[in-house]
């Protein structure tokens, strides 16, 4: 796979002065995940016209769709540190019974204790109900083929089951996580020459571990590594059997665009199936199966923009107070090596809490266009903390403050006062980062 620069490629579909307009928005945004809901939510909160584009018929993006169910971190060293939208998609679901919050004011051993499991069904009902409570018009089963700027806006053209129809909208949102949008815009786009690895969850059962004799396994499971006929596992397949899951590295694969996302796909479930076939060689394991997996595999690295900002790893480490910081973000460096089953950790000092600016959100010289979530401006060690699920709902929360905002102002999304951003944000409830005073 080939990484680098990328300046974007528009779709060369004519332009939508030659078809009907099918209707207009204020605010569109562009994927139903962690950051997308927060975005749309905040924009019609803030009494925007908003529509919400969905390529899938659930929302919750990796959440749902590739069962990555346990959100975090909205807490750091004791205290909340974001809170907003996404904390209120958490507190709804738990109020139905669909997750259990722990003692946050208890400093976990490791950071991962505090992110969240919620149930995916109730957490994708809840999200259904804020969206629709805010009046954000749904568009599920749509996807993004082109965007044009007009003489009177920004022409989008969204494709679904009933073919290909024009919008009109004032400002975008690419929540995309891959930063789809940007690049039909033709905004620079960074990726690694090597992408992080992709695991696709599963729950697995019906064999007898009691049985099961771990050296003749780990001989069978390095065996069938060396030709090709088993996935690696990241924590040892003997620990696999103990957890009821392989938590598997596909390696080599490239989520950026459907080609390759498709071959990615494939490649998980075939790597699955080889290792239960694999597993069912090894006494006590002869009746393995899959009783569970999701249904898209979790990508944790494609593109991202090259922003107007770009935060890298010193900045977030350090926890350094941008001038222009709109949310907190509290997660270690967790790179997942290409090769192999290594794990590039670098943990947060103790009473460090990083933070993100605006102008990572804004591609290098937009004027309608932000992005939320996985995609914004970072270098790949800092990109790999702040991809997770609650620093995306903060960066979404921002987002929709934003492009309401340059609504209302009739200005560029460059152009939205600072001061004015992080007032609104917190009125709404998230947590803004205090300013150094000089």
């Amino acid at each position: 796979m080939s990484g680098g620069l990328d300046r974007g490629r528009p779709a060369t579909i004519p332009m939508p002065e030659e078809y009907e307009i099918h209707g207009e928005y204020d605010v569109m945004v562009f994927g139903g995940g962690s950051a997308g809901c927060t975005a749309a939510i905040q924009a019609a909160r803030a009494g925007r016209l908003t529509a919400l584009v969905e390529k899938n018929g659930i929302l919750g993006g990796t959440t749902t769709v590739a069962s990555v169910n346990f959100p975090g971190l909205f807490h750091a060293w004791g205290k909340q540190v974001i809170r907003g939208i996404g904390w209120e998609m958490i507190e709804r679901t738990a109020a139905l019974g669909g997750a259990a919050l722990p003692d946050f004011s208890v400093i976990p051993q490791k950071h991962w204790m505090h992110q969240i499991s919620v149930n995916r069904f109730i957490y994708s009902a809840v999200l259904d109900r804020l969206c629709l409570e805010a009046g954000v018009s749904l568009r599920l089963h749509e996807m993004p083929a082109a965007v044009r700027k007009g003489v009177n806006g920004t022409y989008v053209a969204l494709v679904g089951k009933s073919g290909l129809a024009w919008y009109k909208a004032n400002k975008l949102i690419d929540a995309t996580g891959d930063a789809d949008v940007a690049g039909m815009m033709g905004y620079a786009r960074k990726k690694g020459e090597h992408l992080q690895p992709g695991t696709l969850i599963n729950d697995i059962g019906g064999y007898e571990l009691s049985a099961v004799d771990a050296d003749k396994l780990n001989g069978v499971y390095e065996e069938a590594l060396r030709n090709g006929e088993a996935v690696h596992s990241r924590n040892g397949i003997y620990q696999d059997l103990k957890s009821g899951r392989i938590n598997m590295h596909v390696q080599d694969i490239d989520g950026s665009g459907s080609e390759t996302r498709t071959l990615a796909e494939i490649k998980a479930r075939r790597q699955l199936l080889d290792t239960v076939t694999m597993l069912r060689r090894v006494p006590g394991c002869e009746t393995v199966e899959v009783r569970y997996f999701a249904n898209e595999c979790g990508i944790r690295e494609t593109w991202r923009i090259d922003g107007e900002a770009e935060v890298d790893e010193q900045s977030y480490v350090s926890g350094y107070v941008w001038p222009d910081a709109i949310c907190y973000s509290f997660y270690p460096i967790d790179l997942h090596h290409h090769s192999g089953f290594h794990i590039e950790q670098k943990m947060i000092e103790p009473g460090i809490v990083p933070t993100l600016p605006y102008r990572a959100l804004i591609p290098k010289g937009s004027d309608d266009l932000l992005v939320a979530g996985r995609c914004v401006s970072g270098d790949r060690m800092a990109n790999s903390a702040f991809r997770v699920q609650a620093s995306c709902m903060a960066t979404g929360q921002a987002a929709g403050m934003a492009a309401a905002i340059a609504v209302e102002r009739n200005c560029s999304v460059r152009d939205v006062p600072m001061a004015l951003l992080r007032e609104q944000l917190e009125r709404f409830g998230a947590i803004v980062p205090k300013l150094a005073t000089i």
